[in-house]
């Protein structure tokens, strides 16, 4: 099954880091969070991606046309011009496609942009390029086949950022450090019949606040709810997060061998 990934974004609140190059080559340890987020779809046997560009998408497309000798050992013969890689046991065997979907385009037309590559498909999966998760991406789809629906988004209920109090009668009964939510996000992680299609028809729109509200009120939109890990890259405290877990905890999303 083919994955989109959304990467045209610019990624304001993380400037730090995004000033130069684009959100999905931020890296985690020294990969690109987007590696990371390929890897977790190539585990599942998923290794066709699509890759939808803006902000700074010839980085993107740079970063993989190098990537046969990135990080690497390699010899690289001047007589022939030829590079060797002296560890090909482990090489991505993945194939991407690269659309430039316009520098401020919203998410909605970067996906209707790419609906050539995906028209012949029944589903696909779709994410965007700033989150990573244990979430079983195969699980994912047969619930998606079960429900029958247009889209199935993986929900998460996440840890407020905040310390909280428990209160009665303007006393403070007892302090909660950074507890789970109750209500659901929608974790990135997304499967899509290509009926979405029916419903995208080139308008400058975000999946979240136009298309998605659409299907739900059609009925055609589900949900499956992950307890796992998951944490996107919103922030400078994010990044900083992520790449301290890599170091602590790699299989916290790490699981590809």
């Amino acid at each position: 099954m083919k994955v989109v990934i959304l990467c045209g974004g610019k990624g304001t609140r993380l400037r730090e880091e995004t000033e130069f190059k684009p959100k999905p080559l931020v890296t985690i340890g020294r990969m690109p969070i987007l590696w990371h987020i390929m890897k977790i779809y190539s585990h599942y046997g998923h290794k066709e991606f699509i890759i939808l560009l803006g902000y700074k998408g010839e980085m993107i497309k740079r970063y993989f046309i190098e990537h046969h000798w990135r990080g690497k050992d390699f010899c690289l013969d001047l007589g022939s011009n030829q590079i060797h890689k002296h560890n090909r046991g482990d090489e991505e065997d993945w194939k991407i496609h690269f659309v430039d979907t316009g520098l401020g385009s919203a998410t909605a037309l970067r996906l209707f942009k790419a609906k050539h590559l995906l028209q012949e498909d029944e589903d696909f999966l779709l994410t965007y390029g700033d989150g990573v998760g244990d979430i079983n991406i195969n699980e994912l789809i047969n619930h998606h086949k079960q429900k029958g629906a247009i889209a199935t988004l993986s929900g998460l209920r996440p840890r407020s950022k905040y310390g909280v109090m428990d209160c009665s009668n303007g006393y403070v009964l007892k302090f909660r450090e950074k507890p789970v939510i109750n209500d659901v996000i929608n974790g990135g992680f997304m499967v899509f019949n290509k009926k979405i299609f029916n419903h995208l028809d080139g308008r400058d729109v975000m999946l979240v606040e136009d298309t998605l509200p659409k299907l739900a009120s059609f009925n055609e939109l589900i949900l499956k709810v992950h307890d796992g890990f998951w944490h996107c890259m919103d922030t400078y405290k994010d990044y900083k997060n992520l790449n301290k877990i890599w170091s602590e905890e790699p299989n916290s999303w790490k699981i590809w061998k």
